[in-house]
């Protein structure tokens, strides 16, 4: 995610000086801009990676900052798990000055597709019934439209493919456990006991490779948004085209 966002940040002609980063994590991606030159606010909802990297400790739609203290905000991950995703959104654009750029990306629909499959199964095998287990996914094009929405303009959602290769269900659901991004909801929830597991151990093994090893994919949803300015490029006025599509589409002799 941090590769993306900076390859996108990198192929901008501008010069940017306070950014915020939200979801800081440990501070790789605010120190990789650090190193371009650019002043950064970190910004975690957990505790230990606030003062890590001695940010502000918030969520990410309740955010404390001023409107228009920053001309650019990042944030690698997080929006996956947050459940105003438009009010988040709409508080980063906030935050950014007139014309600031935000750019975000986080796992979206289409990741974990073997990891479903099998709870699925297992499921069905154990219960015969099925239990929501995954936090609901964004695709791509709700995405763009959650962008327009909050308010930005000019708004890019496009997508990135990493696929890793697992050599079964409990090495995925290490890595899983070791992002955080296991079941943090309190109160009633389906029970996850030892026969569920081997039904979904096996289950996820019929994935398998040749090899032995299953490949999951993550799907990572780029997004791409200007806070709305005077000066900003805008679309041609409805009706004010002086070439009818059919005349340049029609080959020529």
């Amino acid at each position: 995610m941090i590769e993306e966002i900076l390859d996108r940040l990198d192929s901008v002609k501008r010069n940017f000086n306070r950014a915020l980063d939200l979801g800081a994590s440990d501070g790789a991606l605010g120190d990789a801009l650090k190193a371009r030159g650019i002043a950064v606010v970190s910004a975690d909802a957990g505790g230990v990676f606030a003062r890590r990297t001695g940010g502000v400790q918030c969520d990410e739609d309740r955010l404390p900052f001023a409107d228009g203290s920053f001309d650019l905000v990042v944030q690698a991950g997080g929006l996956e798990s947050i459940n105003d995703v438009p009010g988040a959104l709409t508080l980063a654009r906030r935050a950014l000055k007139p014309d600031g750029l935000y750019l975000g990306a986080f796992a979206g629909s289409g990741s974990l597709s073997a990891l479903k499959a099998a709870m699925l199964t297992a499921d069905m095998a154990v219960g015969d019934s099925l239990h929501a287990r995954i936090h609901p996914q964004i695709d791509v094009r709700s995405a763009g439209d959650l962008l327009s929405r909050a308010g930005f303009a000019l708004p890019v959602a496009d997508t990135a493919r990493l696929t890793v290769r697992y050599r079964d269900l409990f090495s995925l659901l290490s890595d899983v456990r070791g992002m955080g991004a296991t079941n943090v909801l309190r109160g009633e929830r389906a029970p996850i006991t030892r026969g569920w597991l081997a039904a979904a151990a096996e289950a996820f093994a019929t994935h398998a490779d040749p090899d032995g090893k299953v490949a999951e994919r993550f799907e990572i949803i780029c997004l791409t948004g200007w806070a709305p300015s005077a000066d900003q490029p805008r679309p041609a006025r409805r009706g004010s085209a002086t070439t009818s599509l059919a005349t340049a589409l029609k080959p020529r002799r």
